[in-house]
């Protein structure tokens, strides 16, 4: 009888044991419907939905954040209900081998390939999208026109696109990092009697005094994307080498502009007088600038209009003494930025994509005021405040790179635009803020000319690849010719190789698409 009673004792506590925990999961569940140890059933803390994975490429080797993490990209799965699977391209090949395999992700974030990716066979159209599940989302006409394709669709939308009149309405939007500018240490400057620097004529003189005075420092030392920004805007050339300018309602490339031979003689006679270095033009990555800049074996450092900023908290952080400072924006009356951007990358939603309507109602929170600014500035309260004036107050230094890429600030800004990325730059007191502030005081816009776009397998996509190979390796034979004499000969034969190679034909195309689409801005 005991041993009867002991039994159902037994069983009678392991079944009050079993209906406790089974209450204690019911409330654990309803209390924190957000968590889950299933993979794959996440789900948003502010809906209760299930949180979806979308697989994202950024089709970017150099893109500095390559996972979905950080407070930003938290904040954003939290709003959305969506969070990305991550890949960085290895290199500019990678795309395009996807693209012929038909392997795809869901996303893709390009500006190399826009026009490729911009087609019904790859990618969904965002007008069917919207108006099928997200008729509220609204797109102004001027960002539709310039993306629009021959098929009637427009498959993305730039970030970092503003109109002049955009702009102009906007005076803390003063633009972004992708602008040029020069640093130089300002200790060096005190011991050279702090010469002024005004023009160009007196930063060669003052590169000059430092070759003398210091043989074992590199004048000056330049980023292997931005070597020739900065000093072909200050000759008055409007465009870079592979881009189209407009005279007299007329489009031309680029290289034939009348003071191009200028801004050649220029680059080379940095390089006779041994102010830059010959192997700067092969550098293996964009690294190597900065190397020279904060160990203290460069003068000067030519970069982005954040060079300064960026030099400063690495040599402080490695224990330097020594600031850099930016010189002016403009360094001669001729100084002319002309701004025919239509924007930096777009987002595509693939025909692999598994949710589309989840991507485009992704894409239009992304949009929308909160999540630009999200996007462009940080969680509000914890990074940034509102200030009454129109700018956003940071409680950081944009220019602190390791901060910015680990909270996500920025970089996810799949959709995004010129004024919420221009204000950014608005740090009052930085010198970044004082270079885009004087940059924005030359710059006019011409949209109109970045629509002359060559369209994928098209003859003049063919032409203009050839000759822009073709510049990319001869110019360096001009900046580092013997003599003045010997860089005007070989750009000359760069002219005459560019024409035998169709340039003339490539030219004539561009004039009739310029007249055609520069009617989109009236």
């Amino acid at each position: 009888m005991n041993k009867f009673r002991s039994k159902k004792f037994l069983f009678l506590s392991l079944a009050v044991m079993l209906v406790l925990s089974l209450l204690a999961a019911c409330s654990q569940n309803t209390a924190d419907p957000g968590e889950s140890n299933e993979p794959g059933n996440e789900t948003s803390s502010n809906s209760g939905e299930e949180v979806k994975e979308l697989s994202l490429f950024i089709d970017a080797s150099w893109y500095p954040v390559k996972e979905w993490k950080g407070s930003v990209a938290e904040k954003i799965t939290e709003k959305t209900g969506i969070k990305l699977k991550v890949t960085v391209a290895t290199d500019d090949k990678q795309l395009p081998l996807m693209i012929a395999s038909g392997d795809l992700p869901d996303l893709v974030f390009t500006n190399a390939n826009i026009d490729r990716m911009s087609d019904s066979k790859l990618s969904y159209p965002w007008n069917e999208l919207i108006e099928k599940y997200a008729p509220e989302f609204k797109i102004d006409n001027t960002r539709i026109a310039i993306h629009t394709m021959d098929d009637g669709n427009f498959y993305t939308v730039r970030n970092s696109f503003a109109t002049q009149e955009e702009m102009a309405q906007n005076k803390y939007a003063i633009g972004s990092d992708g602008n040029p500018g020069i640093a130089v240490r300002e200790d060096i400057l005190k011991e050279l009697g702090n010469p002024s620097i005004q023009s160009l004529d007196d930063f060669t003189k003052v590169l000059g005094m430092v070759k003398e005075k210091y043989p074992d420092m590199v004048p000056l030392i330049m980023d292997k994307d931005w070597i020739e920004q900065y000093f072909i805007q200050q000759i008055g050339v409007e465009a870079l080498m592979d881009g189209w300018y407009e005279q007299d309602g007329e489009i031309e490339y680029a290289i034939k502009h009348p003071k191009m031979l200028d801004y050649f003689k220029f680059m080379n006679s940095l390089y006779r007088n041994g102010y830059i270095l010959a192997e700067n033009f092969a550098h293996a990555n964009d690294q190597i600038d900065d190397q020279y800049a904060t160990s203290g074996k460069a003068f000067a450092h030519s970069h982005t209009v954040n060079v300064a900023d960026m030099d400063n908290i690495a040599v402080k952080k490695n224990g330097g003494a020594y600031t850099f400072k930016m010189l002016p924006s403009a360094l001669s009356s001729d100084a002319k930025s002309v701004s025919t951007g239509l924007g930096f990358a777009g987002t595509f939603i693939t025909k692999e994509n598994k949710d589309p309507e989840a991507s485009i109602k992704f894409i239009e929170y992304l949009a929308s005021d909160e999540g630009k600014k999200l996007t462009m500035f940080g969680v509000e309260g914890e990074h940034w405040t509102w200030n009454e004036e129109g700018y956003p107050n940071l409680n950081y230094d944009p220019s602190d790179s390791e901060f910015v890429n680990s909270n996500g600030i920025k970089w996810w800004y799949l959709y995004n635009d010129g004024i919420t990325e221009g204000m950014l730059g608005y740090v009052p007191g930085t010198q970044k803020t004082q270079a885009l502030m004087e940059r924005k005081a030359i710059t006019i816009y011409k949209p109109e000319i970045g629509l002359i776009q060559t369209q994928p397998d098209s003859e003049e996509k063919t032409i203009k690849t050839k000759i822009d190979e073709m510049i990319k390796n001869e110019k360096v034979k001009i900046y580092l010719s013997k003599t003045e004499e010997e860089a005007i000969a070989n750009y000359e034969n760069m002219i005459k190789t560019a024409e035998s190679m169709g340039l003339q034909k490539l030219v004539d195309w561009a004039n009739q698409t310029y007249q055609k689409k520069k009617d989109l801005f009236k």
